[in-house]
């Protein structure tokens, strides 16, 4: 078994769309952190399912204390559920714990924060659309969408050994 197959499990299930993948794919070890893609210093992103035909992805995000994923909105609802540890948004005055459901809806500027005396958080979100980054007044600075989030997924799979085609588990 090559290394890049020893770390998932596939499951053969009825397809429930000719197109649709006929596996559903697990995975293993979930400790190997080669599948956590670094995404800025302090924050990664777990893949689960890129959705090629409509747009969107699945992802856990990783941040550790102190980190931030940077000012952004999105033009689609996103959708998260805190796993581990909490985060707040800068511009709200709520934090968000384990087993929180989020909320972000389409438009809304936000800023997700990790505070230094939580060693870690993982969040899920279902993500729609993209990400877009702004500045502080609020214009677009860089957006991203589920291909920009598939090329950055492979590049770091091709680079942790793994394979470029290790990405192929997630798309949809």
């Amino acid at each position: 078994m090559s290394q890049a197959t020893a770390s998932v499990t596939r499951i053969s299930a009825p397809s429930a769309h000719p197109f649709s993948p006929p596996d559903i794919v697990l995975q293993t070890d979930p400790e190997d952190e080669r599948i956590w893609v670094p995404l800025k210093e302090g924050v990664w992103l777990r893949p689960l399912m890129y959705n090629t035909v409509q747009g969107g992805w699945c992802e856990v995000v990783k941040v550790r204390g102190g980190g931030f994923v940077s000012r952004h909105r999105h033009p689609a609802p996103v959708h998260g559920l805190v796993l581990k540890g909490a985060f707040r948004y800068l511009e709200h005055d709520w934090i968000a714990d384990q087993g929180t459901y989020i909320y972000e809806p389409p438009g809304e500027v936000h800023t997700l924060v990790v505070d230094d005396d939580c060693p870690e958080m993982h969040c899920f979100f279902a993500i729609s659309g993209s990400v877009n980054y702004v500045d502080e007044d609020g214009r677009d600075v860089r957006a991203e969408d589920v291909f920009h989030r598939l090329d950055r997924a492979r590049d770091h799979y091709e680079e942790v050994g793994l394979g470029a085609d290790y990405v192929k588990n997630f798309v949809r």
